[in-house]
């Protein structure tokens, strides 16, 4: 689902809304929360998951086509990790299983 998908389905369920409306309100959290994962700080959302930056120290790597060692820079990525009503959600819809598993 893309953000477009979402900003519909929201929509969708609260006819109330008018669709700007709606995109306004998805933009303002997403922003929200990128604002506050950019100051460094954790986003937690109850049930769904948490948001947090993990920083990954500088290092030397290799060029594929060379082999040639390369600097890379120190960077910080953002990490989610599902909170627990969410991994039981998707284990119980059978989410992510293997196709050998179902055999």
């Amino acid at each position: 689902m893309i953000k477009s998908e979402l900003v519909l389905k929201i929509a969708e369920q609260n006819p109330h809304l008018y669709q700007r409306d709606v995109e306004i309100l998805v933009n303002a959290i997403l922003d929200t929360i990128s604002d506050a994962l950019a100051r460094g700080d954790r986003v937690e959302l109850r049930g769904f998951g948490a948001f947090s930056v993990k920083r990954r120290e500088a290092r030397k790597g290799r060029n594929p086509r060379t082999g040639a060692a390369v600097a890379v820079s120190e960077k910080a990525i953002p990490v989610f990790k599902t909170g627990k009503e969410m991994r039981q959600r998707l284990n119980a819809a059978g989410i992510g299983e293997s196709a050998s598993a179902a055999e």
